[in-house]
């Protein structure tokens, strides 16, 4: 970044090591904050000291929160017997979006992956079995992703759940609305096939 001057240099690599930030997008965000209002870059700045101080995650399920348990766990509406066993906190935000679960979560933060060295160990796996032998759950439902990592990560969980004789679902995988099968892969065709259900 010899080209800018240092504090403008310095704002551009600290944005560019921002997930899905490369970096021009890292040039453009920095242009476009120096042309902000103080205010508003006070404001910015923080907000993001503000998240960074105050989130934490949830004792009980591992989602991010400002309280702990979070507002999910600690809402007595909620189905208890019931678990959704999630990748990550953008999961959970992602399925309550569509406002029809009304169990509770468990965030494992990232999935099996022999390949990188994430093991079993590496993720948010035995609190999810400690949580399941003090409560009454009925279910888990498996809503990794339809990744390698995650049909893994999804089938380790089940078979660690079989003998404790609790239902274990897995959530389906196929075509998404308005798709088309001429543009669909081979994987996702056979998982829709494979979840079909009777009309």
């Amino acid at each position: 970044m010899a080209q800018y001057a240092k504090p403008l240099a310095r704002l551009i690599d600290s944005l560019s090591t921002l997930p899905g930030i490369g970096g021009k997008s890292a040039q453009r965000l920095a242009f476009h904050i120096l042309s902000m209002e103080e205010q508003e870059v006070k404001a910015l700045a923080d907000a993001l000291l503000y998240a960074k101080e105050n989130m934490r995650y949830c004792s009980c399920c591992g989602n991010l929160t400002d309280q702990d348990p979070c507002a999910i766990c600690s809402d007595p509406a909620r189905d208890p017997s019931v678990i959704c066993v999630v990748e990550g906190p953008r999961d959970v935000a992602a399925m309550e979006r569509i406002r029809e679960y009304k169990g509770l979560y468990h965030v494992l933060h990232g999935v099996i992956s022999p390949v990188d060295g994430i093991g079993p160990e590496d993720i948010n796996l035995h609190s999810l079995l400690v949580r399941l032998q003090k409560n009454d759950v009925t279910e888990v439902i498996l809503a990794t992703n339809p990744s390698i990592e995650g049909e893994a990560t999804a089938m380790y969980i089940a078979r660690l759940l079989k003998p404790a004789g609790i239902k274990t679902s897995r959530i389906a995988h196929g075509l998404p609305v308005g798709g088309d099968l001429e543009y669909a892969d081979e994987v996702t065709l056979s998982k829709s096939l494979e979840n079909r259900r009777e009309l």
